[in-house]
């Protein structure tokens, strides 16, 4: 990765670092990279964590991490699901401002977090944004859903378009443009996305959605290449310039976020949003700079939402 595809991160970073450290509920941190994500989240002034699983297996971690950990706060559980009732349970009292994934499984630390007694829901729909920084784009690329969603209908596309709108808006990104896939243009009854695609923009016009320019469908080429959408007559204010794409499905979002990270060189950060608190989701494959952007997005979030109550 060179200087300049990083730029952008560092800039966010640097930024949300300015801002108070974020009460972070670090969850099951029992391994290495986990524990090592979230004390490098906390000296670089993003968070503030609060440990949350068996002490010895923290320990444990930290001494194969290097990391001291003796100024940091550790709430005991004997194993990953109580990890994940207690932390939920932290950030229902207002004690954290976050949640971040440890070495617990994503299935086991989201059914704490949609449980109907004693979660974090809201009435919206739980969704994963990936905010990607890609050396051949001019700006940072949102992505969604690609972690949570698999076949996502209707209702549960205008929730997962309002999270990533959601992001992008605490990013600075106002207003966004939203590019809504599929694999042509045009409406075609024989392929129900873009049938999704024009439903979702006249929702965006009659305030359904709110607080982005939407437009679909749009294929791949059209939503961040102007010289394609023009290659094929698309008049369009997003074509070319999309800041979100929003994909049909759980298997296109994801092969999409990873070919861009392996083949493209992207830089990537992930949240969950659709909770009553930002959570971050990082994987055992993240580097350390990606949970350090996932902590940035996620301060900048909770920051935002601050403000709005405010």
């Amino acid at each position: 990765m060179n200087e300049a595809a990083s730029a952008i991160f560092e800039a966010m970073m640097a930024e949300a670092a300015g801002m108070a450290p974020l009460p972070c509920a670090v969850v099951h941190p029992c391994d290495r990279d986990s524990l090592q994500g979230a004390v490098a989240a906390a000296q670089a002034g993003l968070i503030r964590p609060v440990l949350v699983g068996p002490p010895a297996k923290i320990q444990a971690a930290a001494a194969a991490a290097g990391a001291d950990i003796s100024d940091l706060e550790l709430i005991p559980t004997e194993h990953s699901h109580e990890a994940a009732d207690r932390a939920v349970a932290l950030a229902r009292a207002g004690a954290v401002g976050a949640l971040m994934k440890g070495s617990l499984h994503t299935d086991e630390l989201m059914a704490a977090v949609v449980a109907k007694d004693g979660g974090l829901r809201t009435a919206r729909r739980t969704s994963h944004v990936f905010v990607m920084d890609v050396p051949a784009y001019d700006r940072l690329l949102l992505i969604s859903d690609a972690a949570i969603n698999i076949y996502p209908t209707l209702a549960e596309k205008a929730d997962i378009l309002q999270n990533a709108i959601d992001v992008a808006r605490a990013l600075g990104i106002i207003p966004p443009k939203v590019a809504i896939l599929s694999a042509v243009e045009t409406i075609n009854p024989k392929l129900p996305t873009t049938l999704d695609a024009a439903a979702l923009c006249k929702m965006a016009d009659r305030g359904q959605i709110t607080g982005a320019i939407v437009d679909g469908p749009l294929a791949f080429d059209n939503a961040i290449s102007a010289e394609a959408a023009h290659a094929k007559g698309i008049a369009s204010p997003v074509a070319g310039q999309a800041d979100i794409l929003l994909v049909p499905d759980l298997e296109a979002g994801n092969m999409l976020a990873k070919q861009l990270s392996y083949f493209a060189g992207a830089r990537s950060a992930g949240i969950v949003m659709g909770a009553r608190v930002p959570i971050m989701l990082t994987s055992r494959a993240d580097h350390a700079a990606t949970r350090l952007a996932s902590a940035a997005v996620a301060v900048k979030v909770a920051r935002a939402r601050a403000a709005i109550v405010s």
